[in-house]
């Protein structure tokens, strides 16, 4: 059966497809990462997440397949200021412009306003989405299981960490989580988001925190709602939480920032 990240995905492929790099380019491409990486060199993503305390990654969301659009005018710049002032450890940004709105001007933009790591929040789907990832300043770059194969997860996962990516790889189940460290993820977010109903499962980051094993940086990701929703994610031993609408809706910078500090205030790391 399909699912709702299908047919995103699809339309990923069918762009990258139809701007396919020949070798040669691949190449240009990885030798500009690495000379961003020299000139502007990247924020440690995961060590900002393996701190004593639960961590927060705000995410710079304008809207969502599922909930239609949340804050399309929103001031990236002004809302990572709001997240660093609200004590989050690293930012999202979404930079898929046909499903979510976002852009790599509001991960520029957000990144330069703030001294905090950024995640590349995107579907990447080939070698040069990773080099784009770097090349526009991110720190960090989304890969998700249920989207990749086995050799394609290894050689992204590989390939960004030449380029001194972070990857948070995202799994949704048991089997995907062994897939994703049988490719050397270091750094694994559980979606709690169902793929076929598209409905969030908040039980599903609980009972996935006994699959994750030691040594993994673990982020719970999609309907993080409140107080309650966060202790629940600390006492299972998570490392961080990755919190986005509840964040935007929250309204102006001043006010996401409030809201950042209410989710995360007191909340050790199980």
């Amino acid at each position: 059966m399909a699912t709702y990240l299908d047919g995103i995905v699809a339309w990923h492929r069918a762009r990258a497809d139809a701007s396919a790099r020949s070798a040669r380019e691949l190449e240009g491409m990885v030798s500009a990462a690495r000379r961003a990486c020299e000139e502007d060199p990247p924020r440690p993503f995961a060590d900002a997440l393996s701190g004593r305390d639960l961590a927060l990654i705000a995410e710079v969301k304008r809207r969502s397949p599922s909930k239609g659009d949340l804050a399309m005018s929103l001031d990236p710049a002004r809302l990572a200021a709001a997240y660093e002032q609200g004590g989050a450890s690293c930012l999202s940004v979404l930079t898929d412009s046909e499903h979510f709105g976002g852009s790599s001007a509001d991960l520029v933009a957000a990144r330069a306003a703030s001294s905090l790591p950024v995640l590349r929040k995107d579907f990447t789907v080939c070698d040069a989405d990773v080099c784009e990832a770097r090349i526009m300043g991110a720190d960090a770059v989304l890969l998700i299981v249920a989207a990749l194969s086995d050799s394609e997860l290894t050689r992204f996962v590989a390939l960004a960490e030449t380029l001194g990516l972070a990857a948070l790889v995202e799994v949704h189940d048991e089997a995907e989580a062994e897939r994703a460290v049988n490719a050397g993820a270091r750094l694994v977010g559980v979606n709690q988001r169902d793929l076929h109903s598209f409905e969030v499962d908040t039980a599903r980051a609980l009972r996935m925190a006994k699959a994750l094993p030691d040594g993994v940086t673990t982020v719970a990701e999609s309907g993080i709602a409140n107080h309650d929703d966060i202790a629940r994610l600390a006492e299972a031993g998570y490392d961080a939480v990755l919190v986005g609408e509840a964040l935007v809706r929250a309204g102006d910078p001043p006010a996401a920032a409030e809201a950042a500090r209410v989710l995360m205030r007191g909340l050790p790391c199980g």
